[in-house]
């Protein structure tokens, strides 16, 4: 592979349409010595797909949803290869470019991330369910190495940048920071009638709905910790989630001589996306800095787990490993749709997602983590039941 300051380098973006792929591909229309589009993939948003191709020229163009195909060809201005339908992300030339960055959201983006380490590629991975997934699986193929993922959520960059120079070993814990979200301050009774429009508004992330919904309920950082354990290789107990309502502190790493190291920055996607592209160097670009002259504080609050149970049910998945991290993960993407679309309440995402934990103890007792089938069918599972849940 080409090393990351080779302007030779190229790119398979999936999910370029939403918003980690859109602001990637701003700072490659604004950088273009960082390397060139080979792929563009897209769920559905078939005008915002072709601009996007218009603009960077990829080789080939991927929609999932073959009913938009000809609005895709319409709006096209050159001739890319153009392949539909799901099963156009199995195609064995999607992974031939040099890097590899998967911004799928959910349990979608699992394959194409299983599809990119067997064909030997590195994969800049924002789809932290890949990890939170099939982490087992990915261990045992990446032989316990993770150094072909690198981390896009900004936690993760965070850790991942305070680590250049340090050795695993010297690592105490990972105290990894959340901003708690709008309903940090809220009581348990204003809780009971939070809307979709209410959870929909964080402080300081702009982001898509699902990860938002996952961030107010605390899901997003318990997904995270899963992410942490499997990318830095600390068992779930040194992971440590703290409030940082500032969200300038993204992460920190305790070392075990006391001293401690941060990454800071305002709460910008870019700068983690970049340095994805980038690391271990670092490129100018015009992204937000700490205005340190101005009056400001950082406050840090223990995390609620009465208020938000869903960072605790992600932990436990963990801990009790097999499927039900899979199961987890399916569960609380079924139970953020149900929200969203007003058939479940929010205090209800959490008590669906424990409900499918609780039923699938006897589900899955014999299942085989290092079959990639294994997880493929607790999805499914977990999706019915989900799916079929009443309070």
């Amino acid at each position: 592979m080409k090393s990351s300051n080779s302007p030779g380098r190229t790119f398979t973006i999936f999910g370029a349409t939403g918003s980690i792929g859109t602001q990637l591909l701003e700072i490659l229309e604004q950088t273009p010595s960082l390397g060139r589009v080979r792929v563009l993939t897209a769920n559905r948003r078939a005008q915002c797909l072709a601009e996007l191709a218009n603009t960077h020229r990829p080789d080939i163009v991927v929609l999932c949803d073959p009913s938009q195909r000809a609005e895709l060809e319409e709006v096209l201005t050159y001739k890319p290869t153009v392949l539909v339908g799901e099963e156009a992300l199995d195609d064995p030339s999607l992974y031939d470019s040099d890097l590899v960055i998967n911004a799928l959201v959910g349990f979608s983006g699992f394959m194409p991330t299983v599809r990119a380490i067997r064909a030997g590629k590195t994969v800049a991975l924002a789809n932290k369910e890949s990890l939170v997934v099939g982490g087992a699986w990915l261990s045992q193929e990446l032989q316990g190495d993770f150094s072909r993922i690198l981390p896009v959520d900004s936690e993760h960059s965070a850790m991942w940048q305070a680590l250049q120079g340090e050795s695993r070993e010297s690592i105490q814990k990972i105290i990894i920071t959340a901003s708690g979200g709008p309903f940090r301050e809220w009581s348990n009774a204003q809780m009971e009638s939070i809307t979709p429009k209410d959870a929909l508004k964080h402080p300081n992330w702009s982001m898509g709905a699902k990860i938002t919904i996952d961030s107010s309920t605390l899901m997003n950082k318990g997904l995270e910790m899963i992410e942490a354990h499997w990318l830095f290789g600390l068992p779930m107990e040194r992971i440590e989630p703290v409030v940082h309502p500032q969200s300038i502190i993204h992460s920190v790493i305790e070392f075990v001589d006391g001293s401690s190291k941060a990454q800071l920055g305002p709460p910008d996607m870019k700068v983690p996306i970049l340095y994805a592209l980038t690391a271990p160097h670092r490129v100018a670009y015009p992204n937000p800095t700490i205005q340190w002259q101005e009056a400001s504080q950082w406050t840090f609050e223990p995390v609620d787990h009465d208020r938000f149970p869903c960072i605790g049910l992600a932990i436990a998945a963990q801990q009790t490993g097999g499927m039900a991290p899979a199961v987890l993960n399916a569960a609380n993407e079924v139970a953020v749709a149900r929200f969203l679309q007003e058939s479940l309440s929010y205090k209800q995402i959490a008590q669906c997602v424990e409900a499918a934990l609780d039923a699938s103890v006897n589900e899955f007792t014999q299942t085989n983590v290092n079959d990639v089938v294994s997880y493929q069918h607790a999805d499914h599972w977990a999706r019915r039941y989900a799916k079929s849940w009443k309070a």
